[in-house]
Order: structure tokens, then C-alpha cells, then sequence
């Protein structure tokens, strides 16, 4: 049989494909983004793959696909099941003609996240069946099986990964398409079924709790659980990556892996646990598992020695279990690994030729406060700047800017949004500024793509997933639809233009807009010569500094009057965006002699 070298992501795509999905929605959000590209790059021809507005709109376009008889997947990260619970509850309420399938991806350890939010208990709160592939090859099963799951059970199915399955490689067994209709017959008309409304909502509440019993007795028998026997002084639970990790470290125990762990098999659990002399739940983040077990009446360990936070590795449990006596230090020792070789730290910072440098200069030297959001931008709160002081949610910054005017904050307020998150959940937010009249500057920082996530588009992009020119909506008009009276557009590459729009949205007695136009380097693809410092016109007065551009370093020279390194300008770095010289106050920097600047 073929087989591949995949990553978890790309094995999902893989497991869509394979599973007949014939609709693919989701917004980018690390560490799910590569689901959807994959799925778009390789198997496009077959699946219909978006990035949807928000996770919600994602969500209430594949109900509507699986409605009407195509098999469906909705991809997020963690925090994007927020946005989508809504949309997810009344499809677990309703069911559907063809399979449905949510993909989270967690974050344990929070490597690109704003909180380590445990979405499994999503699948109690919904009252839906929950798979964890623990590998690659688990998670192009768990699509497939899953799919037929979502149709036999006549519900939404959540599949869970973390980071480590969403971006280890495995290799995968390859299988065939499943067969798809290319035709599909009129749409259901079952309003009792289909319409949450309270009459006939009511009625389906019963059929969902009848699902969930049916759905439990399905999985003392699935093979998505199973248990491995060994040495019966130590019995393991566990699901997920943590599987993985367990089977490394205790390499002789029992171990019941749940594949399925919602609902939970409770026959197979007794079973397992008067079969070993000791349980210990092994799980990342919340004691999900644990809680449910206990209350069964069976003695477990979990929490009381696991920590609820960050990732569970191989060497945490390890020491863990050595300190709560599951292990001895001598007998059980770990063969010895070489430590890696550590990099330098470095600070996140905003590229060479970023867009947003402009602003958060002129911010943090205006001194104003300033209601941050989820994008590159974000990376404005660290120093040199320190001009982002709130970051949330997505589009939580038009909401706390309009609560610190109502507050009567005695000073000008502003918020930092990026076009892709504007079209997210910024428009509702400031449409609420509008309409009860509120103040405060939107700086609305258009670097034309979905950046942070990996460049995807969005309605303000001229292009889609698959690369195809598509209609784009312009913010101007936009925002002058929505009730917007002052909306000023600069050239973010431009820091005197960007300093007089802030100032005249921040001197205006009501809502404002700031556009900072200026395209992500890595979309404009037009990089300039790089600039040089004249090191005799530099004085080391620092200015340039406060840019926190890579590309800026310090000399080995100095100023002889203050001993302070003069600057100098990494070539390989530089991609002459022109700010540094627009800042440096006594011209030193500037492109090099005889070479002209290309138009963007």
C-alpha cells in the first residue's frame, strides 16, 4: 500500500479527502492553519476549501453544506471554538443528512495562543462524540471513522489534536476517496428537525440525550479504544499525544487508550481498573478525564501529582512519576539524551519592512493608550514600543476602546486592529461606537493578508484560497457605510502622513478610523537596496532605535562625547522601507549612493 510522510495537519486533509468530504471551511489560526491549505493545494479539485470571515460564519456554511447532503469539516485553533460554540450547539440539536466534522486544534504550552483552553470539555457541553488521534496515522483514521460516526449517529463529530499532532510528521497508509454523489437531490424540507425553534428545539432535546446513551454504548466496542497489557501493578488511562509520551515512559504498564474519549466507555474503564492494582490518569491540561472516572467510583491519581498547565512531555512525567514513587530513579532511569543545542534568546519582534513600525513609534511617542488585538500588530506591547496595552480576543479591541471612553478616561484612546481581523468580529464592535456615539481613534492596519497565520486571504484580498482573482471590498466606503463620519487613510510607509492622520482622528470629537495602508513585506515582495549609515552624520542619539527593526544594530564605533554605539544597518536584513531615514534626525541614513528605488 503507498504510504507518505505527514504531518498531523496535512494527514487530516489527507483523512478529508479520503473520507469523501466534499466541503472544507475555517479561519487560519495556528496550529490548525495547514489543514485548510493543504487541503485546497492538493486535493482542491475534489473538496471545495475557504477561509471564512470568522469561525461562526465557517461553522454555519458547513451545516449548511452537510444539510444539504454534503459531507462537511470546519478547521480552528482552540480559541476559535468561541466563536463557532454557537453555531456548534444548535447542529448537535438539529443532526444532518450528510457527515459533519469539527477539527480543534489546542495549544498546550501556548506557542501561538492567548490561553491553553482544554476543548474536550466542548464535547460534554455540546453533547457530541470526541476523537483524539494520538499520531498522523490516527488523524487520517479519525477523519474517516469520524465521518461515518457523524452519519450513523446522525451528529456533528469533534475531532481534537494539540500541537505536537498538528505539526509532528508520521507515516500514513494511504486509502482511496470514498465514493461522493456528483449530484445531490432538493433540499430536506423537515422544519421539525431542522428549525431551532423553541416548539420543535424542545422535541429534539430528548433525541440528542438518547444519541449520547446510543453514542456510550458504542464505545465500550470501538476500536478507537483499546487496552494494552502489561505489567498489572500499574494501570494507565490516557488519550491523545499523552498517549505517546506514557508508552514512552512506562514502557511496561497497562494502558487504556481512549481514542474516543467522550463519552466514555464506562464498562471497559471498570473492567481495566479492577484489572490493575494502581490507576493513574495521565492528560494535558484539565483533569477531563479524571473527573468523570472518579465519579464512576474508581480511585485514580491525575491532578494531584500532573500540573494543570503547559505541555505534559516524556522527561516532565518522568520526573514527576519518579518524585510520586510510580517510577525508581535507578531502575527505571531514562537512557541518557544528549541536550540540545540552545539558541541565544531573542524577542518576538515586527519584521524588517513591516507596515505597523510607523505606527507603534508614533504611538509609544504620543504616549497614548491603546486597546490592542490578535495579529502581528500585538507584538506592538513589547519594547521598544510598549504602545499596546490590552490584548483579548479577536476584535476585543474596538469593544475595550469604546469602554474606556464611556469610562470617561481623561485621555484620547485608541485601538489596533488588522483588516483581517476588522472583517473578523471588528465590524460589529465598532457599528456599537457609531450608534451610542462614542470616541476614540480605530487604527485599521491594512497590510493587505491575513499575516500572523501564514498569509491567507480575506474579503478585503483580491484573491481566495485556490489563488483566484475574486472581488475584494474596499474599507473606505465600508466604513463610511457603517456610520464611520471621519475615516483617514495614509501610507503606512510614511511617517509624517501618519502622524498628522493620527493626530487629526485623535483631535476629532467622535468615532474615527486610521487606515495604515501599507502591504506585509511578504506579500509586496518588493524589497528595496539596503540602506547604509553614514557613521560621520551619526550621532548615537538612538532615534533609530526605537524603530526595534532588526535590520538596526549597533557599530563598533562611537560617539566620543557620550562613549554610545553609533548605528549601522544589517544588508541581509534591510529591505529599505525608508522609516529609519525618515526618523534619523540628522540625515545619516539613507539609501546607497546611485542606486534609485523601484516603485512598489
Amino acid at each position: 500500500m503507498k504510504k507518505a510522510l505527514l504531518s498531523g495537519n496535512e494527514a487530516i486533509a489527507r483523512g478529508a479527502y479520503e473520507a469523501g468530504i466534499q466541503v472544507a471551511t475555517g479561519y487560519p489560526g495556528t496550529p490548525s492553519s495547514e489543514i485548510l491549505e493543504t487541503v485546497a493545494r492538493e486535493y482542491g479539485k475534489e473538496i471545495y476549501a475557504e477561509w471564512s470571515t470568522n469561525e461562526k460564519v465557517a461553522m454555519d456554511a458547513a451545516a449548511g453544506a452537510a444539510y444539504s447532503g454534503r459531507r462537511s469539516m470546519v478547521t480552528t485553533k482552540q480559541v476559535g471554538m468561541n466563536v463557532l460554540a454557537d453555531a456548534l450547539m444548535y447542529t448537535v440539536y438539529t443532526g444532518i443528512e450528510a457527515g459533519l466534522i469539527v477539527v480543534t486544534a489546542d495549544d498546550p504550552g501556548m506557542f501561538s495562543s492567548q490561553n491553553e483552553q482544554d476543548n474536550r470539555w466542548y464535547a460534554r457541553l455540546a453533547k457530541l462524540p470526541l476523537l483524539e488521534p494520538a499520531d498522523s496515522q490516527e488523524a487520517k483514521d479519525f477523519v474517516v471513522q469520524g465521518i461515518s460516526l457523524s452519519e450513523k449517529f446522525d451528529t456533528p463529530v469533534l475531532l481534537r489534536t494539540t500541537m505536537r499532532v498538528s505539526h509532528s510528521k508520521g507515516v500514513v497508509t494511504l486509502g482511496e476517496r470514498a465514493a461522493v454523489p456528483d449530484e445531490i437531490g432538493p433540499f430536506v424540507r423537515n422544519q421539525e428537525k431542522y428549525v431551532c425553534t423553541a416548539m420543535w428545539a424542545k422535541k429534539r432535546h430528548p433525541v440528542v440525550e438518547q444519541r449520547l446513551l446510543e453514542l456510550a454504548q458504542h464505545a465500550e466496542s470501538s476500536p478507537f479504544n483499546r487496552i494494552e497489557w502489561g505489567e498489572r501493578s500499574l494501570g494507565i488511562i490516557t488519550s491523545g499525544i499523552t498517549y505517546t509520551y506514557a508508552r514512552e515512559v512506562f514502557p511496561d504498564a497497562s494502558i487504556l487508550k481512549l481514542g474516543m474519549s467522550f463519552p466514555l466507555p464506562v464498562r471497559l474503564i471498570n473492567s481495566f481498573a479492577e484489572q490493575v492494582e494502581k490507576v493513574l490518569v495521565i492528560e494535558e491540561l484539565d483533569p477531563f478525564l479524571e473527573e468523570q472516572i472518579k465519579a464512576m467510583g474508581i480511585e485514580v491519581v491525575g491532578k494531584g501529582v500532573f500540573p494543570p498547565c503547559d505541555e505534559l512531555l516524556p522527561d516532565k512525567i518522568y520526573s514527576i512519576a519518579v518524585d510520586a514513587g510510580f517510577l525508581d530513579k535507578k531502575k527505571d532511569a531514562k537512557p541518557a539524551v544528549p541536550p540540545p543545542e540552545t539558541l541565544p534568546p531573542r524577542s518576538p519582534v515586527l519584521c524588517p519592512g513591516c507596515p505597523h513600525r510607523s505606527t507603534f513609534y508614533l504611538l509609544h511617542k504620543m504616549k497614548v493608550p491603546v486597546a490592542g488585538d490578535i495579529g502581528c500588530y500585538n507584538l506592538g506591547c513589547l519594547p521598544p514600543f510598549n504602545a499596546q496595552h490590552t490584548m483579548g480576543c479577536m476584535g476585543a479591541s474596538i469593544g475595550v476602546l469604546h469602554g474606556m471612553a464611556i469610562a470617561q478616561l481623561p485621555e484620547k484612546g485608541a485601538a489596533t486592529i488588522g483588516d483581517s481581523t476588522f472583517f473578523h468580529s471588528g465590524m460589529p464592535a465598532l457599528a456599537n461606537m457609531v450608534h451610542n456615539q462614542s470616541h476614540g481613534v480605530v487604527i485599521l492596519m491594512d497590510n493587505g493578508t491575513t499575516a500572523m497565520t501564514g498569509h491567507q486571504d480575506h474579503p478585503g484580498t483580491t484573491w481566495s484560497l485556490h489563488g483566484k482573482d475574486v472581488p475584494h471590498i474596499e474599507f473606505k466606503p465600508l466604513l463610511h457605510a457603517m456610520g464611520a463620519k471621519k475615516v483617514v487613510e495614509v501610507n503606512a510607509f510614511d511617517v509624517a502622513e501618519v502622524e498628522k492622520g493620527l493626530k487629526e482622528c485623535l483631535d476629532y470629537d467622535g468615532p474615527s478610523v486610521l487606515i495604515t495602508k501599507g502591504l506585509c513585506v511578504f506579500i509586496s515582495r518588493n524589497p528595496q537596496p539596503p540602506y547604509v549609515v553614514d557613521t560621520d552624520s551619526c550621532v548615537a542619539c538612538g532615534e533609530c532605535f526605537k524603530l526595534g527593526c532588526p535590520a538596526i544594530v549597533k557599530s563598533n564605533e562611537h560617539n566620543p562625547k557620550t562613549g554610545k554605539a553609533k548605528a549601522s544597518i544589517d544588508p541581509t536584513l534591510c529591505v529599505g522601507c525608508d522609516v529609519c531615514r525618515q526618523v534619523c534626525p540628522t540625515g545619516a541614513i539613507h539609501p546607497p549612493i546611485g542606486v534609485e528605488r523601484s516603485e512598489a
